[in-house]
């Protein structure tokens, strides 16, 4: 049911979750029949990356296919942090996963004979990845997920408000402040919660050219990091190396799983580029592939996806949702290469948490793109991300059901900010731009440098919370990018492009770290490295 937060006291064991993708109406069903308010800044089923998810889910279900298969390969793209434990629980949890959301509705594609259809993608050593329409899974799973949550009593639903800050006390979380998404001048709401699961999404939207949609701006980052939560791993952001380039913002997809089924990259001439670069060519990891995308689009002689031979008359049949998106965009990839481009997709980085979901603040767990597991290292292996987010929505409540949550504080009088002004639209789209152009695919400490001292004035100095947010996620995967001097995973820097010897070390950090590596680079023209907590 969906309700005015207004109208809403929380109990003693009421749990809030922010955020309504995949993890966030994941643990809501696994909370019932737990009382929860699920809060959604846009209706329910929109505005979540989930939903734009092509490839599938990876779990290792077929014949002759093994969890420490998948895990092994998870361990081999991920440039040497991937914490091994997690990434072999998450793959042995993968086939339950797909099991409870087949309960819930999710139409697996099957073969023949019934059994659940698997495909192939890049860097995995086997077909383990299963799909919906070939290339609908992530709007199916939300689809059927978001009907579950609406016939579920426990659930609250309510959407169009957008978490804009977190209350604290004595390192425990005590509530929420939150805003209209639709009018960000009207006067903010106060939500008092002990018990808080943020499930909100990446921040691929802080790029100019990216995969995300807009409400993928990093807010839940940024507000768990101003309330002093660890963030790990903010450095690390993936670029899909396919979007489709038809001059919309955000870009659309061509899934991996094209290249499972043998479509090629090509340049201009006609040339298949990916061959000379590694010897899985377009199966390749996906840094590897984004990087030989965009170099041969910097050279000028463009980057062009090509199925005609490997599908031709078969692709609207086989992939629905990229043919509607190249047909909108006036190319017919039966008888046409596709124009793409690299594009932000996914943050491996994020709030760090335990294997519960726990976060560093009491009362704050974390789930989904939001979070850092320690799953992906530097360098997420394809279709992993969605079953990370099922794995630990699961774990999140799980735990949570343990818990007992104390009664809700009395939260501050002042509100961390009163005014919620329009977000300079100019601001963002040159953020948006310092972002791709500085903090891409490719980045030297001169361009890097730049973008933090950008971020930092605007975080201090931007006029609405929504644009200081943005600021603050921009800042914490920046500054992380400079003071990391190598180039490891989705991570490349020109000016140190090899990886510094072992052992390889995450990031953990804080915003008042990061903020410090700003402060060097504004002091000095030879800043020297604050400690972000290299572990």
């Amino acid at each position: 049911m969906t309700n005015n937060i207004n109208n809403l006291t929380p109990g003693t064991d009421h749990v809030v979750i922010v955020g309504a993708g995949l993890a966030g109406l994941f643990c809501a069903l696994k909370l019932a029949p737990r009382p929860v308010t699920l809060i959604s800044a846009a209706p329910l089923g929109q505005g979540a990356s989930s939903a734009w998810a092509q490839g599938g889910i990876a779990a290792a279900m077929a014949d002759g296919d093994t969890p420490e298969a998948h895990a092994a390969d998870t361990i081999a793209v991920g440039g040497g942090l991937v914490d091994e434990a997690v990434a072999l629980r998450i793959a042995r949890e993968a086939a339950p996963c797909i099991h409870d959301l087949l309960a819930y509705g999710v139409p697996f594609d099957r073969d023949l004979e019934g059994r659940l259809a698997t495909g192939r993608e890049a860097a995995h050593s086997a077909r383990r990845i299963v799909h919906v329409r070939g290339d609908g899974a992530g709007a199916a799973i939300i689809a059927a997920l978001s009907e579950a949550v609406r016939r579920t009593p426990s659930i609250r639903i309510v959407e169009g408000l957008a978490a804009e800050a977190l209350f604290t006390e004595d390192g425990a979380v005590t509530g929420l402040q939150l805003r209209d998404a639709s009018n960000p001048s009207a006067r903010p709401i106060l939500l008092a919660a002990r018990a808080i699961v943020l499930a909100t999404g990446g921040l691929g939207h802080l790029y100019a050219i990216t995969t995300n949609p807009r409400e993928a701006g990093g807010s839940g980052l940024a507000i768990a990091a101003r309330a002093g939560a660890v963030i790990a791993d903010p450095e690390f952001v993936q670029f899909h190396p396919t979007a489709i380039m038809a001059g919309r913002d955000p870009a659309p997809l061509a899934t991996e799983a094209l290249r499972g089924e043998g479509a090629t990259l090509i340049n201009g001439r006609g040339e298949r580029f990916m061959t000379a670069r590694h010897p899985l060519a377009e199966l390749a990891p996906r840094d590897i592939v984004a990087r030989g995308v965009f170099a041969e689009i910097a050279a000028g002689r463009g980057a062009f996806l090509d199925a005609r031979q490997a599908l031709g008359a078969r692709f609207a049949e086989r992939f629905p949702t990229v043919h509607a998106s190249c047909i909108a965009a006036g190319i017919d990839p039966a008888s046409q290469a596709i124009p793409i481009a690299p594009a932000a997709h996914y943050h491996m980085g994020g709030v760090a948490v335990d294997a519960r979901g726990r976060s560093s603040i009491d009362g704050l767990w974390a789930a989904g793109e939001v979070s850092c597991t320690g799953a992906h290292g530097a360098n997420r292996l394809a279709s992993n991300s969605l079953l990370e987010a099922v794995v630990y929505a699961a774990r999140v409540a799980e735990d949570i059901a343990g818990c007992a949550v104390p009664s809700p504080a009395r939260l501050p009088e002042a509100l961390v900010t009163s005014h919620g002004a329009v977000p300079d639209a100019a601001a963002v789209k040159r953020l948006r731009a310092m972002m791709s152009g500085r903090v891409g695919v490719i980045r030297e400490a001169d361009g890097l440098a730049e973008a933090v001292r950008s971020f930092a004035a605007l975080e201090r100095e931007a006029a609405s919370i929504a644009l200081r947010n943005m600021a603050t996620a921009a800042l914490l995967v920046t500054a992380a990018a400079w003071t990391r001097r190598e180039s490891r995973g989705a991570h490349f820097r020109s000016d140190h492009p090899a990886e510094l010897p072992d052992p390889a070390r995450r990031t953990m950090t804080t915003l008042a770290a990061m903020r410090e590596v700003a402060d060097g680079l504004a002091d000095s023209s030879t800043p020297r490295i604050a400690q972000p907590m290299l572990a």
